[in-house]
């Protein structure tokens, strides 16, 4: 989702820590044995927490430590706000030369490239050239940018403008003006980095949450996790629950970033083709494998619209989703049947 990489701040209460929060609470603490083992951190411009069944809570705890260190390091290298990082040395070559960069923004890269593709160019990384367009990261001023300024940068979003070599470890921009933005996959990846690193040192039992993307691992203490999906409008109360083992769960929504002007809502997640805020959807939560995947499909999901989104997501192995469209309809992917309880229909407003 395009919310990472951004400079730290102070956080308002999202869907993601809703959802935490609602598994936490949902959580039993044995009279004897393991103890959940909890750390909240900030990286990559949101609230990152790291939670863990363990009988050695300094153990979990250094884990945790070393989770919140690789996002860190991890961000050096994918973000636009990080002097040096591979991004900004990237974009500040464009149409002139390939860049060496490290193998995880090679990672990234492909991914993002395999991303586009699937969603039909609807995720796309290169939206950094409406960054400064539509402003809904720190310097959010809810304006709503003339039509002008916009057709002016679409033709400098084109995601196949980016190009990969990973024989030479090199990435190239072949468009000057063209910029990446790697918002909408940034902390999918390093979830995925984290879970690895976790499971590596011994850990079957735990869970990852960094803004909307989480990943939960084994069970709760012998029972499954319960994530809830936050209510898109209204106080963001979870209004479905999902019960999820060895996968991720990441939300988009039209909510996180936006403001209301004249009875129209305008957000974060914007149409690579229209250069507007995409309007068939309210919330997108995909269930899949992989953090990466998943994060880039609620976001590609999101724009592409529920009727196309879903399609997608039917045809996807190990992945499923649950879309609040518009007009408040709540879609679910076959898959996630019988695994998702709704507790109420979500709020119905703007």
């Amino acid at each position: 989702m395009i919310l990472s990489l951004v400079p730290r701040r102070s956080f308002a209460l999202n869907s993601a820590l809703l959802t935490l929060n609602f598994l936490i609470a949902c959580s039993a603490k044995p009279a004897a044995g393991p103890a959940l083992v909890q750390r909240s951190f900030v990286a990559m411009g949101s609230s990152l927490r790291v939670a863990s069944w363990s009988d050695d809570e300094p153990r979990a705890a250094a884990a945790a430590e070393q989770v919140f260190k690789e996002f860190e390091r991890l961000e050096s290298l994918l973000s636009v706000w990080k002097p040096g990082s591979d991004v900004l040395r990237l974009n500040a070559a464009a149409g002139r030369q390939p860049v060496a960069v490290s193998h995880e923004t090679l990672e990234v890269l492909a991914a993002a490239r395999l991303g586009s593709e699937r969603t039909n160019g609807k995720f796309d990384i290169t939206f950094g050239a409406l960054a400064d367009i539509w402003k809904f990261d720190h310097d959010q001023d809810n304006t709503v940018p003339d039509r002008a300024a916009i057709e002016a940068r679409l033709p400098l979003v084109d995601f196949s403008a980016v190009q990969v070599d990973a024989a030479r470890r090199s990435a190239f921009i072949t468009r000057p003006g063209v910029r990446v933005h790697l918002g909408g996959i940034g902390k999918g990846y390093a979830i995925d980095a984290a879970v690895a690193m976790l499971k590596e040192r011994g850990f079957r039992d735990f869970l990852i949450q960094a803004g909307g993307d989480m990943y939960a691992a084994g069970t709760n203490n012998g029972s499954p996790w319960v994530l809830g999906i936050a209510d898109p409008r209204g106080a963001h109360d979870a209004f479905a629950a999902v019960q999820i083992r060895d996968a991720t769960i990441s939300t988009s929504g039209d909510y996180e970033r936006s403001f209301v002007k004249n009875g129209a809502r305008y957000h974060h997640l914007i149409d690579p083709d229209s250069g507007e805020p995409a309007r068939g959807c309210r919330s997108v939560t995909i269930v899949a494998d992989s953090a990466t995947l998943a994060d880039v499909l609620s976001t590609g999901v999101f724009i592409m619209g529920p009727r196309d989104g879903m399609d997608l997501i039917e045809r996807l192995p190990n992945v499923e989703g649950v879309i609040v469209t518009s007009t408040n309809e709540v879609l679910i992917s076959s898959g996630l049947k019988g695994r998702v309880e709704i507790k109420g229909a979500p709020t119905d407003s703007p």
